[in-house]
């Protein structure tokens, strides 16, 4: 999703007590920085916040980092993190944002973070050919998130894109990923205990456009 500049987002991200500009000092002190044990759960493209707010202030008992990589998406972001924790008198101190490439995720989080789940919504869907590989689900980024995963650590995927989601399947079971729940139309058959609805989600969901979902699990070899 494109968005305008916003020039209050990079002063407000500086000053947000939740807000990380350099992750990679934090590669294998994830737990430290948070303050204790609860497990990690981490959500790659976090956009406008809408999903992520909304799970971290209903689950205060896991630690989230929250990662894109534009100021204006993290800004918003931002203040949607502080809304729904307001609305519900507590403060965000189980959630982080953090502006990094994806694509270099091994430079802030390795094995000793003990990530257990990943959320990917609605990520670009790099239909042509030669972008495939851009794909947060394609194989080779599959790989570098089984480096940090714990054993059994899941991966919760959303899209609208069947192209996308057929594709999905097949890099997931190439990284040696297990299947272990999926569905062709979301809001018919849940597999999720919940299903936070994200903007994209509304949106494509109101244009009659069926959401694909997958639990895929990490497994040992």
């Amino acid at each position: 999703m494109r968005i305008r500049y916003k020039k209050w987002a990079r002063p407000e991200l500086e000053a947000s007590s939740f807000y990380i500009d350099n992750p990679e000092e934090m590669k294998g002190k994830w737990k430290t920085y948070f303050g204790n044990n609860n497990p990690i759960h981490l959500e790659l493209g976090c956009g406008k916040g809408q999903f992520i707010s909304e799970l971290a202030s209903e689950n205060l008992n896991i630690n989230y980092i929250a990662i894109d990589l534009v100021d204006a998406m993290l800004g918003l972001s931002k203040r949607n993190v502080e809304e729904k924790y307001k609305e519900k008198n507590i403060e965000p101190k189980n959630i982080v944002l953090t502006r990094f490439d994806i694509e270099r995720i091994l430079l802030m989080i390795d094995k000793q973070d003990k990530i257990e789940r990943i959320y990917i919504n609605f990520c670009n869907p790099w239909p042509k050919g030669k972008h495939r590989k851009k794909r947060l689900t394609h194989t080779r980024q599959l790989e570098k998130y089984k480096e940090f995963l714990k054993e059994d650590a899941e991966i919760y995927f959303k899209t609208d894109d069947d192209d996308l989601f057929h594709s999905s399947l097949i890099y997931f079971e190439e990284a040696g990923f297990k299947i272990i729940k999926k569905t062709n139309d979301l809001h018919s058959e849940s597999i999720f205990e919940k299903n936070i609805e994200t903007e994209h989600e509304k949106m494509f969901s109101e244009q009659g456009i069926k959401i694909k979902a997958l639990i895929g699990k990490r497994i040992s070899k």
